[in-house]
């Protein structure tokens, strides 16, 4: 008899939100849908799903799917059943797999795309500020070491690029510290401005992307400036503070190279088997047959050719695994890179090859083709004296790339918390992820990029020396023990 009871409530609950789904308009079948959508498309082409799917990742799928299942089946509203298709997505906690704004339906003429601003002579700051220059990231440390007795400031981070500067430890020798705060040039408008003041001095067109090609050579120019500055000035290690900051490009790969004279080798690269990887390697495979029409050496040819007839064998493997990963959604398993899990591998986060020495093939611009950094190689070894990375959790993307980057390869030890991770995020753009009813979208990420222990880096990079807040400490006094810490490794490793 209670059994039936129950059953009779069950059944009468149910005509009741039926009812009220039909009265308000909301539709949970058209969520339902919406959800099972999402999931299918996560199945297919969201890279990190497979370590998502495992104890390692720290996320507990089957009960995220649960309870989202469960959430939808008590919403009575529409935006009660979206909360719950955010919050399933937020549980990931996967920066790069978001939500995107939804798009409305034009009632008006769309407009026609504006002409690109004229560059003017004589305005570079105008100019500068048209090709989007500016500094949208914080320029300050993140911990206020400036604030603290005996620091000296060497570069403000606004008429010099980088902020930079000296402090005392509490042995009395002196530690450098550089801020990162972003990894794009666009984020540094000082770069530009000079390289405009340059091309103008030297009778050259205002071409952008001559102006873009100046300023990223003044970008990483002026991080060696500052690093010999500091070598200049007697600092016994380097402190580089990438805190809040939230990412940018493949200038995190490059840059560790500036901090060692050591070979560097890049994080293996893998994509997600899915037709929006074929973007990515075909922009390779373009680039392999511009440095083959160069007609290089021999040496060269050859790494061009097998670099080409690597991407090539890569982007014939698409659609060619037919993995079910819908075993995600009920239990997890672990972690195996090599299993059956849509990925792709891709080369390295920094070109085909993982690193090229300094000079490789005696041509710059087409060791760069094969292993981007090499762009940089006049700035190798900038500084190769102990290094340490302050980093926290608004760390992200090309942050965390350049933080795993300096930890895998020893040349440095992390101070601070645990990076946000975001993990590599995109090689290829595409087009985003739309759900059928509800128009919800979402970008997925396309790109994977594993650490030196086989873990994803959306997983985040723990620090060796965790510097978190504690109670009672303000920033100052947790910026002191920043600098105890790293003055007693110091003293540890002589």
């Amino acid at each position: 008899m209670k059994l039936l009871a129950a059953m009779c409530i069950l059944g009468l609950s149910l005509q009741v939100a039926s009812a009220q789904d039909v009265g308000s308009g909301f539709r949970r079948a058209d969520w339902l849908e919406d959800f099972q959508q999402l999931k299918a498309r996560l199945e297919r082409e969201y890279v990190n799903l497979a370590w998502m799917g495992s104890p390692q990742s720290g996320i507990d799928v089957p009960r995220l799917e649960r309870r989202t299942r469960d959430a939808l089946a008590t919403a009575a509203t529409d935006s009660e059943a979206e909360k719950a298709l955010l919050d399933f997505v937020a549980g990931f906690r996967d920066g790069h797999l978001s939500p995107l704004p939804r798009l409305t339906a034009p009632t008006v003429a769309v407009a026609a795309e504006p002409e690109d601003a004229a560059l003017v002579p004589g305005d570079a700051r105008t100019g500068c500020a048209a090709l989007g220059y500016a500094a949208t990231s914080p320029i300050a440390f993140s911990l206020p070491f400036e604030s603290l007795p005996g620091f000296v400031l060497l570069g403000d981070g606004l008429g010099a690029p980088f902020r930079s500067g000296l402090i005392p430890g509490p042995d009395g020798r002196r530690i450098g510290i550089v801020r990162i705060q972003a990894f794009r040039s666009t984020a540094f408008p000082v770069t530009c401005t000079r390289a405009w003041a340059a091309l103008e001095a030297a009778g050259k067109p205002l071409a952008r992307r001559a102006i873009e090609d100046g300023a990223s050579d003044l970008w990483f120019a002026a991080l060696a400036e500052a690093l010999a500055k500091l070598r200049e000035q007697k600092a016994v290690a380097v402190l580089v503070d990438v805190g809040n900051n939230s990412g940018g490009d493949d200038s995190g790969d490059w840059m560790p190279r500036m901090f060692t004279d050591r070979t560097v080798t890049s994080a293996p690269l893998w994509m997600i088997d899915a037709p929006v990887s074929a973007k990515y390697f075909d922009e390779q495979i373009r680039s392999m047959n511009r440095g083959l029409a160069a007609k290089p050496e021999a040496d060269a040819v050859r790494g061009l050719e097998q670099a080409r007839s690597f991407f090539e064998a890569a982007k014939a493997r698409i659609g060619k695994q037919r993995c079910d990963l819908s075993w995600v959604w009920t239990e997890q398993r672990p972690w195996n890179r090599d299993g059956c899990n849509n990925l792709l591998a891709a080369g390295s986060a920094g070109g085909f090859m993982r690193s090229l020495p300094k000079g490789a093939y005696g041509d710059r611009e087409l060791a760069s083709r094969l292993s981007w950094s090499a762009a940089i190689a006049p700035n190798f070894g900038a500084w190769t004296g102990p290094v340490y990375v302050l980093a926290d959790k608004r760390s992200f993307s090309a942050a965390e790339m350049f933080v795993a980057t300096m930890k895998d390869n020893g040349i440095a030890k992390v101070l601070g918390a645990r990076t946000g991770g975001d993990g590599c995020g995109f090689m290829a753009d595409g087009d985003p992820l739309v759900l059928t009813h509800s128009q919800l979208r979402f970008r997925v990420p396309n790109c994977m990029r594993l650490r030196a222990d086989g873990t994803d880096e959306v997983a985040g990079i723990a620090p060796d020396f965790p510097i978190v807040p504690m109670q009672g400490e303000s920033a100052r006094a947790r910026a002191g023990r920043a600098l105890a810490v790293i003055a007693g490794d110091l003293s540890t490793a002589r």
